[in-house]
């Protein structure tokens, strides 16, 4: 009984309440993101003219950037070439020992090589950088090392400073990986700052999602040809059904032209019903005396959303879509909006 009480009372000492646990937790969250902050920061004060040289090299870069490194800095190195690549600057990975047997090939002269190390040792690295320099390709290394054997054989080391790894072993990458990153962005921005990249040239990397439907233009989505029926202003409502029903895709309204086809009004399936409920046959009223005039309409140039913003609180289904002389050259059906994932409630 007396061992049963000793042992009762032991695990009671070394049990942590619950409360003191949560505070460890926050505790130890804290001191890694402190850590990895000061990874920044150091980054920041080593931030010197071996920079801009790094940045007039990848700007003036013919070919690729071509990014390479081992294990996690490989890892980091693959979320840096896709930034480069989605910010203007053509970039491919290269994986180090593969290039050692044989991928080295698609490496070319006009080629920047973007090397990741933070001790620089790395034997496939230190191996690969001479090869690399015998094709012609200047080298620009990112390391915690400047003095290292992989930073005598680079053209540029940018040095990320002490990066002690709050790792509780001082092993796993995370504050240097950290620094990389950071390094990385800084790299692929400031090259996008200066080829002075615009909205439009960015959305080209990036056609899919909510950025790639903002950026869309009218003409990317309008409907074309047979698939935006017109009628000309002294024709009947005959030539509208005809020119509806002839559409291969389904059609709820018609554009009003002139003949030289610009834009003079639009007529719908709405328009049609109400004729319907008046005591003359509507088939041969003519269709400039029903239509609506001076309809609401969006240049081919314009975004796809201020065509959603127009056609929002006027309640329309179709939109004319018309060039810089209002001649009539598709229309917006609400439709092929809600197709592409616009939605009703987008605002912009």
């Amino acid at each position: 009984m007396k061992g049963t009480a000793e042992h009762t009372t032991d695990a009671q000492a070394d049990a942590t309440p619950a409360s003191d646990r949560a505070s460890l937790i926050r505790s130890r969250g804290m001191e890694i993101l402190s850590a990895e902050t000061q990874a920044i920061e150091s980054v920041s004060e080593h931030l010197g003219d071996a920079f801009v040289e790094a940045i007039d090299l990848i700007e003036s870069c013919t070919g690729h950037v071509v990014v390479t490194g081992v294990g996690k800095a490989g890892d980091i190195g693959k979320k840096i070439c896709s930034t480069l690549s989605s910010t203007g600057t053509p970039s491919i990975v290269l994986h180090p020992v593969e290039a050692l047997h044989g991928d080295l090939g698609m490496v070319r002269s006009n080629d920047v090589i973007l090397a990741l190390s933070k001790s620089g040792e790395s034997q496939e690295m230190v191996h690969l950088l001479p090869a690399l320099t015998r094709i012609g390709c200047r080298i620009i290394l990112i390391t915690a090392k400047p003095t290292s054997r992989s930073a005598r054989q680079a053209d540029i080391v940018l040095n990320i400073g002490s990066t002690p790894e709050p790792c509780p072993l001082g092993m796993a990458p995370s504050a240097s990986t950290t620094a990389m990153i950071a390094l990385g962005d800084a790299l692929a921005l400031t090259v996008m700052t200066l080829k002075n990249i615009k909205p439009e040239q960015y959305a080209q990397n990036h056609p899919g999602g909510e950025l790639g439907r903002n950026l869309m233009r009218v003409h990317e989505i309008m409907r074309t040809g047979t698939d935006c029926p017109t009628v000309h202003a002294d024709e009947t409502l005959r030539a509208y059904h005809e020119a509806v029903h002839s559409a291969p895709r389904r059609a709820g309204a018609a554009i009003i032209v002139d003949d030289a086809g610009k834009l003079l009004g639009i007529f719908t399936h709405g328009d049609l019903s109400r004729l319907l409920g008046e005591s003359e046959h509507p088939a041969n009223r003519i269709i400039r005396d029903v239509m609506t005039h001076t309809p609401k309409f969006v240049r081919q140039d314009q975004k796809v959303l201020d065509a959603l913003h127009i056609m929002q609180p006027a309640r329309i289904d179709e939109l004319p879509v018309v060039d810089d002389e209002d001649i009539v050259v598709g229309m917006i059906d609400i439709q092929d909006l809600l197709a592409e994932g616009f939605s009703s409630f987008d605002n912009g």
